[in-house]
Parts: structure tokens; C-alpha cells; sequence
């Protein structure tokens, strides 16, 4: 199983975070990459700058032939058409997409261009991410430690878990 988080928090060229996202669908949706299964739209305060605009979040299922690298410089490429800058660490962006699962695989990439993790290393605590997954699939298991879902979401702090909702 291959699952992307997708998340933005700004509007962009094709309007608010949300129809952003929907726009960012039409891109996983070609002879490359199909989109299997989608979450629903979460919204949830940003981490860790709770004072900038709040995140709408949303988990999708895909398939496709590409490689790991192969996916993410894709992934860049979609984030390009949506203005996406990697200027500063966690600072507000109209499309962020990380690959979250690619078929339980644990990876590393390295070269020139990047220095990837996957799956990404904080998803575990990411109520944002671990919401829509259960959502997609109730008995996935984390390739970081083996856990199920549902005991990840059990494992959320207090906070995580007040500060995300449904849309």
C-alpha cells in the first residue's frame, strides 16, 4: 500500500486550502498514479506554529509503478504547479504532500537534490496523518514500529487529539 498526506494551509492559485486539495487530486489521477481510496477533509491547528492559519489535511491511497524516488520527484513537480516553498522548516505552504507508507518499505534517500525519510519519521504523532489513515484503512500498521492504528491513535496526546475535526 502506498498512502500520501496531503496538507495545506494557504490559498493558492486554484483557491483555499481545501479546493487546492481537491485540485492536487487531479494530479494523482493519470497513467502514472491512481488514486485507490481518499480520507475525508480534516482541519487541525499547525504544528508546531499554532498561531499560523490552520491546516486542512487529507490521506490518499495510490498505485502507481514509479520508484520511491521516482514518487517523490513527482511529488515535487505537483508541488511546484502549486507555488510550494521550501524556504523555511514548517512555515505555512499552500501544498505539502509526503509519502507516508510505499508498501511498508523502510527508505532513505540521499543524493544531490534530496534527503528523504520514508515513511516520514514523525507520523506517529501526527494526529493529522493517523485520522484520515484509519479512515482508509482500519487495520494498517505502521512500517516505523509495527503498530496498529488504532494504538497509535490511542498513543496521540490529549492536545493532538482536541485540535482536529471532520470538514
Amino acid at each position: 500500500m502506498i498512502l500520501l498526506s496531503l496538507g495545506s494551509n494557504l490559498p493558492s492559485k486554484f483557491g483555499d486550502s481545501k479546493q487546492t486539495l481537491l485540485k492536487c487530486y487531479e494530479f494523482f489521477n493519470n497513467d502514472e498514479v491512481k488514486i485507490l481510496k481518499k480520507s475525508s477533509f480534516y482541519e487541525s491547528v499547525a504544528v508546531p506554529n499554532k498561531l499560523d492559519p490552520k491546516f486542512i489535511n487529507s490521506v490518499i491511497s495510490i498505485e502507481t509503478k514509479f520508484s520511491a524516488e521516482e514518487l517523490i520527484q513527482y511529488i515535487f513537480k505537483v508541488e511546484k504547479e502549486f507555488h510550494r516553498k521550501r524556504d523555511l522548516i514548517n512555515a505555512p505552504r499552500t501544498c505539502d504532500i509526503d509519502i507516508i507508507d510505499f508498501n511498508g518499505q523502510i527508505i532513505n534517500i540521499s543524493n544531490k537534490n534530496i534527503s528523504l525519510k520514508i515513511p516520514h519519521p514523525r507520523l506517529e504523532q501526527r494526529s493529522f496523518v493517523l485520522f484520515p489513515i484509519r479512515e482508509i484503512d482500519k487495520n494498517w500498521k505502521s512500517p516505523l514500529s509495527g503498530k496498529k492504528i488504532d494504538q497509535l491513535i490511542e498513543n496521540l496526546d490529549i492536545e493532538s487529539k482536541k485540535n482536529i475535526t471532520i470538514i
